[in-house]
């Protein structure tokens, strides 16, 4: 099986293990083949850090969880300097930043400082100490996490950082088929792992089958991929209607105070690419631009006290986008 079969199997497997938050699944894979990171927004207990350790078992590459907290250091994030005195010296120790796939699970519980230290490396693919710059691995991927359902004793990200996250999706309960299924899935899981530990010693580690060399070869073939003059132009009036939207419709100049930053642009161009490749196709369609659109423009464009009072969502905003924007 060759990488681009391998890659879109992964698909398949993770929807067994993960029931009924399909849209996560795919936007994990997206984020992982677009080469950027993911802001999932959802109440405790729908599977978030269980999606993307399931993804980590399957990848090659390492796993880490950091849990923010109000007193965690941004030294607590990318490392320090430790004292070894039996060489007189200090020695960089690497933070848990230094991994290929990172859960930064509850991001709005740490003050900004420790939000900036992760967002930078998010950035820049790197992280500086003591004068030093460390590199991290070519494969590194951040999923961070924040719950809706309360905000005390938390920071909200601010705008012009949350543009580093490609995407920021948010996530709901599954429906009562798939709360069934479930049920089954936890209830045989529990069942096997009381078989196996009565046999023999239960081991967690699991035997990656898909490559980083894969990942990278499938983010070559996806570059690769067709995109017409008429579907970039699609992607530029988009973002161009969330900054200039008095062109369009005098509601939208309404209810938009600020529109997407070009990372819009790129990001709407390269999770198109991605959603393309994943469904099976050699070029990108108007289609995949409007299926990935909320999931990038969501955190980007801030809408205006008008537009909260009156209910407007950014949500909503954006399915007025895609409907005064003509396909090219």
């Amino acid at each position: 099986m060759n990488h681009t079969d391998t890659l879109r199997s992964l698909r398949a497997s993770l929807n067994d293990v993960i029931v009924g938050q399909t849209h996560l699944i795919d936007s994990l894979l997206i984020a992982l083949l677009a080469d950027g990171h993911l802001l999932v927004e959802g109440a405790p207990g729908l599977a978030k850090t269980k999606a993307i350790k399931a993804l980590a078992n399957h990848l090659e590459g390492d796993f880490q969880r950091i849990q923010f907290t109000p007193d965690l250091l941004p030294a607590d994030i990318t490392g320090t300097e430790i004292f070894r005195p039996e060489e007189g010296s200090f020695k960089f120790q690497p933070g848990p930043i230094f991994h290929n796939l990172i859960l930064a699970d509850e991001i709005n519980r740490a003050p900004a400082k420790v939000q900036s230290a992760l967002l930078e490396a998010m950035a820049e693919g790197q992280v500086s100490a003591a004068g030093t710059t460390y590199t991290l691995e070519p494969l590194f991927l951040v999923m961070a996490t924040q719950n809706p359902i309360e905000q005390e004793g938390t920071y909200p990200l601010p705008e012009a950082q949350l543009d580093r996250f490609l995407m920021h999706i948010k996530i709901d309960y599954p429906k009562a088929d798939a709360e069934r299924s479930i049920l089954r899935l936890v209830r045989q899981e529990a069942q096997a792992t009381s078989a196996t530990s009565a046999t023999t010693p239960s081991h967690n580690e699991a035997k990656p089958f898909i490559k980083q060399e894969d990942i990278f070869k499938a983010r070559q073939d996806i570059l690769k991929l067709t995109l017409s003059e008429s579907v970039e132009e699609y992607i530029v009036q988009i973002v161009m209607a969330s900054r200039q939207p008095q062109r369009y419709n005098d509601d939208l100049a309404r209810w938009i105070e600020y529109g997407a930053s070009p990372r819009g642009t790129l990001a709407l161009e390269r999770c198109a690419r991605a959603h393309a490749w994943l469904q099976g196709r050699d070029y990108v369609s108007p289609d995949d631009v409007q299926a990935v659109a909320h999931d990038v423009l969501r955190h980007r464009i801030i809408s205006s006290f008008e537009a909260e009072a009156s209910g407007m969502t950014p949500d909503r905003i954006i399915n007025e986008l895609i409907r005064h924007v003509p396909v090219a």
